[in-house]
C-alpha cells in the first residue's frame, strides 16, 4: 500500500493521550492516528451510504405502513 504524509495540528492533550497509547499499546503515533482516520472513514461513508439508500426509499414511496409502525410502537412501547 502506498502511503503519504498527512501534517495536522492536535490539542496539548490528544498529544499527550496519543503518547500514552502508544506507548501502552506497542505501536506508533503515526499507525494509531491513521488508523483512527481509517474507523472515521468508513464510519462515515457507511453513514452516507445509509442515508442515500433512505433518501432513494423514500423519493421511491418506499415508507413503513400504519400496523408495520404499530408493531414497533407496541414492541418499545409499556
Amino acid at each position: 500500500m502506498e502511503t503519504t504524509t498527512l501534517t495536522l495540528r492536535v490539542s496539548t492533550e490528544m498529544k499527550e493521550q496519543l503518547d500514552k497509547l502508544a506507548d501502552a499499546t506497542h505501536r506508533s503515533k503515526s499507525w494509531l492516528a491513521g488508523e483512527a482516520i481509517r474507523q472515521y472513514l468508513d464510519l462515515e461513508a457507511w453513514q452516507i451510504g445509509e442515508i442515500q439508500q433512505a433518501i432513494k426509499e423514500a423519493d421511491a414511496n418506499e415508507f413503513a405502513s400504519n400496523e408495520e409502525i404499530d408493531v414497533i410502537v407496541k414492541k418499545y412501547a409499556r
